[in-house]
């Protein structure tokens, strides 16, 4: 399903260490530290050298626990390799200051870097867009960071096409080169990227990045129309995130990739990925495994 030389195209994402995402309410529905090291061993494995991450998952979590593993890899390996993180979620932004102004930027910065252990961060995120600060303020304060040595690239995350032309037009002679990456929702029941952001993106040479390929597990096969999610699961735990999706056009949807796969050879959740990795000018997407039979059933095997 997922070909030897298209590892490159799969981003190890960190959102499950220390709870479900940024959520403080989902911090005890995350996996621990030992699970965590265990996954990311298997991600090394596995042939994966693209790792995702925020300042924000699991209250800060994420970003330690991958930083600690990060120390413990030979040096010659983790040349290779690119770290993302993000700033910019207003779960980590005190009461009375704004997500994405200059100064929270730099503070956030700098907590991440030591978290991490390294001193300049591959690839940054706005996480999301910040009604409250001017774009042009936020843009200065990356600026700031990619002049300082502490960020080699940025991205947005979480963007709308007005988003993304905006980006576009504000970034200066400057910001604009390092403006790579373009990070959201995209799945065979989440397509809304597909008319104009994603075409944008690639004429714009910014490299579109699938988060949440398969829907929050809805597209593994593992629910049933009509029954409640298992405790556990991301609908069990957080049934507010997906209940939108949670229709009969989804499981329908379903039942015809379920068929896809069959007819291939293939596991639900690998045909799943398939899709996204065979949509013209998708870059890269992000998987989220919290077992080493997860990885095996997307198509990857150590």
């Amino acid at each position: 399903m997922i070909k030897a030389d298209e590892l490159n195209r799969i981003i190890f994402g960190c959102g499950n260490f220390g709870g479900l995402g940024s959520s403080p309410t989902l911090r005890d529905k995350g996996d621990g530290r030992d699970r965590a090291l265990v996954l990311l061993d298997c991600a090394r494995a596995m042939g994966l050298t693209r790792f995702d991450t925020a300042n924000t998952y699991g209250g800060g979590v994420s970003e330690i626990v991958l930083g600690e593993w990060l120390q413990r890899q030979d040096k010659g390996w983790r040349a290779d390799v690119q770290v993302a993180t993000k700033v910019g979620n207003p779960n980590g932004c005190p009461p009375g200051e704004h997500p994405l102004s200059r100064v929270q930027i730099a503070l956030h910065l700098n907590e991440s870097l030591r978290r991490l252990g390294l001193e300049r961060i591959d690839l940054y995120y706005l996480h999301e867009f910040d009604s409250q600060t001017p774009l042009d303020e936020t843009l200065r304060a990356l600026e700031d960071a990619l002049n300082q040595g502490k960020i080699a690239s940025f991205g947005v995350s979480n963007a709308t096409l007005q988003d993304l032309e905006a980006v576009l037009q504000l970034s200066g002679e400057t910001l604009r080169p390092a403006f790579r990456y373009l990070q959201n929702q995209f799945n065979l029941l989440e397509q809304g990227d597909l008319d104009a952001v994603i075409p944008l993106a690639s004429a714009e040479g910014v490299r579109y990045v699938a988060f949440s390929p398969l829907a929050g597990g809805l597209l593994s096969g593992k629910y049933q129309a009509g029954r409640q999610a298992a405790a556990g699961t991301r609908v069990g735990d957080a049934p507010e995130y997906y209940e939108a999706l949670l229709t009969p056009a989804t499981f329908e949807t379903i039942a015809v990739l379920k068929q896809r796969a069959a007819d291939k050879g293939w596991t639900v959740p690998g045909a799943a990925l398939r899709f996204i990795l065979d949509t013209p000018a998708v870059d890269s997407l992000i998987i989220a495994p919290r077992s080493i039979e997860q990885f095996q059933g997307y198509g990857l095997a150590a």
